[in-house]
């Protein structure tokens, strides 16, 4: 049987099937493109369409070859311009069949095949296995509690969600094709009826036909009845789903003196990454964006990207008003909290002291998940790529995630190492172990 392939161009904003079986069988290749294109451009151009190379193999389409003992067909694959059905098809050359007869090496090398993803595709491939992690309290995504929502009528349905007003007008509409009689004309020809047969010389055989007439009303008005099972209208209700949970994200991040613009471009990419991945993969999802020098302010999402502020460092400031906006906004029955902060680590040991302290007491028992990224030298990536020694900062928050499983932290050195580490923070189902609560 031939296989029929639909060339037609995409419409726009629309996916036809044989994009969507492409990118299904050449899933793994997309994503190691993808995973490869980030590794090596910038994180601010997620957001968009990509054009990625994979290789040809894999991505070549089913296709019929002439035997190679015999090389007869019984039929003509439909498209082509030079045969019709019957045609004998000349045996072709070489072995193998199907070959050109020519060596490797008299042959035109082929690039890699070019395929362009669009946003929703490129987000879909880049974010697939990554989650807020522990979501114990309420899933954000999947699980919804439901309200009934009025979706028109139906002709099924328990008797207390009788419409009785379209039930009545499909019932009066029924009645007027059918030409029901009304009880009007009834009582008119009985009234006729009384009045000839009350006459001194009645007119027999009109009184007949009345009452001719009077019986055939009558059975046709109990043939057509004045409510008819199909005119009933039942009330239909379609569930509405409503979002069980919300999630809130602080991002906490360091602009102080001592973050140089290497390391706040390294921050800001991270964050980048992080309001991306909130927004594809979660539908009710409030991030508070946070900046801190030796203040702490929430900002808006311009001020935090964008905004040259600078000043001196007091980690500590940061963690003070994100209990605060939890305290007035964000009711912890109700909410997912989750929290990201990226830092020098450059701090003050007795501030150092003082985070341990609001972390340890408070802020872990109120968040999900907390996740702390280090922006270190690239030089010093070496040194201290593999050991718990570092910033007083680190050491401090090293005893936090010693007791705390939903603390993690890492350490980012260059641009390459922003998607590693993200994913390693926001992998999906990571061990979790005992909580301290």
């Amino acid at each position: 049987m031939p296989n029929v392939i639909d060339r037609r161009l995409n419409p726009k904003d629309k996916s036809l099937g044989n994009r969507q079986r492409f990118l299904r069988r050449a899933k793994e290749a997309l994503r190691a493109s993808v995973r490869d294109q980030i590794r090596s451009g910038k994180i601010v151009d997620v957001d968009g369409d990509h054009s990625v190379s994979i290789p040809m193999r894999g991505t070549s389409e089913p296709s019929f070859q002439h035997s190679p003992g015999t090389g007869r067909r019984g039929h003509v694959l439909p498209g082509n311009k030079e045969f019709m059905p019957g045609d004998r098809l000349p045996k072709p050359s070489g072995r193998g069949g199907g070959g050109s007869g020519q060596g490797a090496s008299l042959q035109d090398a082929e690039d890699d095949f070019r395929f362009v993803l669009s946003r929703e595709e490129f987000l879909d491939l880049f974010f697939e296995d990554l989650e807020l992690p522990d979501m114990i309290k309420l899933n954000l995504k999947e699980a919804h509690s439901f309200k009934p929502r009025r979706a028109g009528f139906t002709v099924s349905g328990p008797p207390t969600n009788i419409n009785v007003g379209r039930t009545m007008r499909h019932s009066h509409g029924r009645r007027i094709a059918l030409k029901r009689p009304k009880r009007e004309q009834l009582e008119a020809l009985e009234a006729e009826i009384a009045r000839m047969e009350a006459e001194p010389h009645p007119d027999r055989a009109r009184i007949a036909e009345l009452r001719e007439e009077l019986d055939r009303l009558v059975r046709r008005r109990k043939v057509i009845s004045f409510v008819d099972p199909i005119d009933i209208r039942f009330n239909r209700f379609d569930p509405q789903p409503l979002p069980t949970a919300n999630a809130v994200m602080f991002c906490l991040m360091d602009v102080s003196g001592s973050m140089g613009e290497r390391e706040k471009d390294l921050a800001k990419r991270f964050f980048v990454l992080l309001h991306l991945f909130l927004k594809r993969r979660y539908d009710r999802t409030d991030i508070v964006f946070i900046r801190h020098t030796h203040e702490a302010h929430e900002v808006d999402e311009e001020t935090f990207f964008y905004s040259t502020q600078s000043g001196g460092t007091v980690v500590s400031t940061a963690l003070e008003e994100m209990r605060r906006v939890i305290a007035e906004r964000y009711p912890v029955r109700e909410w997912n909290i989750y929290a990201a902060q990226a830092s020098d680590g450059d701090n003050f040991a007795s501030d150092s002291e003082r985070c341990i302290d609001l972390l340890q007491n408070e802020i872990m028992k109120l968040c999900q998940y907390f996740a702390y990224v280090e922006i270190i030298d690239e030089r010093e990536r070496h040194i201290f790529g593999s050991t718990d020694n570092g910033t007083s900062l680190w050491r401090a928050y090293r005893t936090i995630s010693e007791k705390w499983s939903n603390f993690q932290m890492s350490r980012i050195a260059k641009p390459s190492d922003i998607y590693p580490v993200f994913r390693r923070l926001f992998a999906k189902h990571p061990e979790q172990k005992g909580r301290e609560r």
